[in-house]
């Protein structure tokens, strides 16, 4: 699908979060921040795409979606992750769909290890129920075919 121009706003605290990364961890990051956009604008619905810092993390919000915020942590140092509204239906319907390629912790989180080729097709999938998630939210599996 051809990507649409979207609005995209990005708070200088956004750019500065990835400074404090090592270069592995940031580099990973960069890759996941280049696919959450690029997901953005390939799905339909979302005109907006926020860019922002949420309890310390890099975070992203469409106009019509949940949050999502992506992190490294050094007392997990050998992992990154997606993080995701704890409270709605994204992780659950996730784990039903792609429990054999995805890994997940808790109802928050899609892991991946920092030597791991990341698994782009169930990731986009992820990532725009996340961005059209107030739209979706009713629906079986989230819409997701």
């Amino acid at each position: 699908m051809k990507p649409k121009t979207i609005e995209i706003q990005t708070s200088p605290e956004f750019e500065a979060a990835f400074k404090a990364y090592p270069r592995l961890p940031k580099k990973r990051l960069r890759h996941l921040c280049e696919l959450i956009i690029q997901t953005a604008q390939e799905t339909q619905g979302v005109e907006k795409l926020e860019l922002s810092l949420k309890w310390s993390e890099p975070a992203f919000r469409s106009n019509i979606g949940s949050t999502l915020r992506i992190d490294w942590k050094r007392k997990n140092p050998e992992q990154y992750a997606l993080y995701f509204q704890c409270s709605s239906r994204l992780i659950e319907t996730f784990r039903l769909l792609y429990e054999l390629k995805l890994r997940f912790e808790g109802n928050r989180a899609i892991v991946f290890k920092l030597d791991q080729e990341i698994p782009i097709y169930e990731l986009k999938e992820c990532i725009k129920a996340c961005m059209r998630y107030h739209e979706i939210k009713h629906l079986e599996f989230l819409g997701i075919t």
